[in-house]
């Protein structure tokens, strides 16, 4: 166990940094800085900025960030939050099959109903409709004509539902940390960590994903095949959505 605020502090102070300037290259505010250096976790906006801020702060200092991370986590970080437990897979493939012998009872009881009233409806249709052998009035009158059955309603085809867009970011120029959430800022966490160079994560875009980057300058990422382009070098938010990509 080390001490995380006084450790960084002495690390600017080797390298003859002031909060100023470290604001400068790595755009976090100085009241945030100086949080981190004094360990007030309170004034800071979150665990997930708390993290990216010491990951960003540690590495732009030559540390180590995953350990300043996982020391974080280790001593401060609110594990009351977490997500839910793992679900293992053989209960969901249990309700995916039990779901499945459901929906193929349902769909032949569907079928056997319509087999039993087209069946009552030609039978009905030949009693009635059926004219008698015998001699036709006298009189000169005519038999009336007996319309056709009607023709079974059309059935409409489902629409089928649009292919997911998907996003793909690499690191292709050095690591890099980075948050992805669904949806905003405060959207679930689909990802937390370093991509190391060479690496790369897809993500499915099915209405938003929102983006934090430690260092966009060493990513690649691209949109339904497509690269966004414009990137910055330093610590920034992006949100991409079907449409495109903007910044946040």
């Amino acid at each position: 166990m080390f001490q995380i605020g006084e450790s960084l502090r002495e690390a600017r102070a080797r390298r003859g940094f002031t909060p100023a300037d470290v604001h400068k290259a790595i755009r976090i505010r100085e009241r945030y800085l100086t949080a981190l250096e004094e360990e007030r976790w309170d004034m800071l906006p979150g665990e997930a900025y708390t993290k990216g801020f010491l990951r960003t702060y540690s590495e732009y200092l030559d540390l180590d960030g995953q350990l300043y991370v996982d020391e974080y986590n280790a001593r401060i970080a609110r594990h009351d939050e977490e997500g839910p437990s793992f679900v293992p897979r053989a209960s969901v493939e249990v309700r995916h099959v039990q779901r499945g012998v459901l929906v193929a009872l349902a769909g032949i009881l569907v079928v056997g109903a319509a087999v039993a009233g087209l069946a009552a409806w030609r039978l009905g249709g030949t009693t009635h409709g059926t004219p008698q052998s015998s001699a036709p009035p006298r009189g000169g009158g005519s038999v009336a004509a007996v319309p056709p059955p009607a023709a079974p309603a059309k059935t409409t085809t489902p629409a089928i539902s649009a292919k997911p867009t998907f996003t793909s970011i690499s690191a292709a120029r050095g690591r890099c940390w980075i948050l992805v959430r669904a949806g905003g800022p405060n959207g679930t966490v689909l990802f937390e960590g370093v991509l190391e160079q060479g690496q790369a994560k897809r993500f499915p875009v099915t209405s938003r994903l929102w983006l934090r980057m430690g260092r966009p300058n060493a990513l690649d990422i691209t949109l339904a095949g497509k690269p966004v382009g414009g990137l910055p070098a330093t610590p920034s938010n992006l949100v991409l959505t079907r449409s495109g990509a903007q910044p946040a």
